[in-house]
């Protein structure tokens, strides 16, 4: 099973043993469609919950986390941490969707309560099952990975969003992010029902959700460009240091919301443009009826534009770099 994980996932198959034991004495447990537990044979101090597929095409993190989960199973990746695999929106993977009714990454935090009849919801809610379950026995340190990729391009390719938390983040976090090829950080100033913000704000755990690149379907991932981040991974599951690169991502904090309150939202500026396209201070970028949002700082980047969201949803993010 270990072998073909994504395999058991998109064909939403139950292997012969829910657990055992790899050749590389990695202890694995076959948690429901899409969630495997590894354990390293010996004591560990570090816990990592490592996802992808929230948004069921994007692929290419899907790919990354499979190759990875094959070689700590036979060794060629000695694993020195205690980790949660995760295939996010295994139903919508199947299908080659985004997601079936509703954005899985918007129900976390028990907001998924409040659809009870979406497709998404009980996914929802056994994935944040899986996590509770998994931190729940972790003593030491605690990271959720949740890796993406975005619709659109990006003038900035690999970014991170790092959730609201009350605590600032430390350092080390954005070297990390570095290591993982990430070369812009947004900081969220405001509560989400994200998976990060979930693993964050309920389990205490160093959460970050990665935007890797561009969405393709399955097989048409030119992986190789992903190299420095799935390296960057296996540092981590190794426990092994941080190359000293000297390198440090950009840091921005968002600024602004645009929300989607009726079917009269218009982005302005246009719908087509890059993430972190920026704009001046005065630029009308939203309205919606009476609401307008206009640019109050000198210069604002606009993160994630997308007017076709339903009624109630982030339609946009407005970000400002730190000096």
């Amino acid at each position: 099973m270990l072998d073909d994980f994504l395999h058991f996932t998109l064909r939403n198959e139950t292997p012969e043993q829910a657990a055992g034991a790899a050749p590389s004495g990695v202890r694995w447990r076959w948690l429901g469609q899409g969630m495997l537990e590894l354990t390293p044979p010996h004591q560990v101090d570090a816990h990592m919950v490592l996802s992808a597929g929230v948004h069921g095409d994007e692929t290419a993190p899907i790919e990354i986390l499979r190759d990875l989960v094959t070689d700590i199973a036979n060794g060629t990746l000695p694993l020195a941490v205690r980790v949660l695999v995760l295939f996010g929106n295994a139903p919508a993977m199947s299908a080659g969707k985004r997601y079936l009714d509703d954005d899985l990454n918007r129900l976390f935090s028990g907001a998924h309560r409040e659809l009870p009849q979406s497709a998404e919801s009980p996914r929802a809610a056994a994935l944040e099952h899986a996590v509770a379950a998994f931190f729940d026995e972790a003593a030491g340190a605690r990271w959720h990975l949740d890796l993406h990729t975005a619709i659109r391009p990006s003038v900035f390719e690999r970014f991170a969003l790092l959730p609201h938390r009350d605590a600032a983040y430390g350092e080390a976090v954005f070297e990390w992010l570095a290591a993982l090829d990430i070369s812009a950080v947004l900081n969220h100033r405001e509560r989400s029902n994200t998976f990060t913000y979930f693993s964050s704000s309920q389990h205490n755990a160093l959460a970050a959700t990665l935007e890797l690149g561009k969405v393709m379907p399955f097989g048409m991932n030119d992986l190789t460009r992903f190299t420095k981040v799935a390296d960057g991974l296996r540092l981590m599951l190794a426990a092994s240091p941080l190359p000293a690169t000297g390198a440090k991502p950009r840091i921005f904090d968002v600024v602004g919301q645009l929300d989607k309150h009726s079917e009269r939202f218009v982005l302005v500026v246009g719908s087509q443009m890059a993430n972190f396209t920026a704009y001046p201070k005065g630029t009308l970028i939203a309205s919606d009826g009476d609401y307008q949002y206009a640019v109050t700082h000198e210069e604002e980047r606009i993160v994630f534009p997308n007017p076709k969201v339903k009624v109630g949803l982030r339609a946009g993010l407005m970000v400002v770099e730190r000096g």
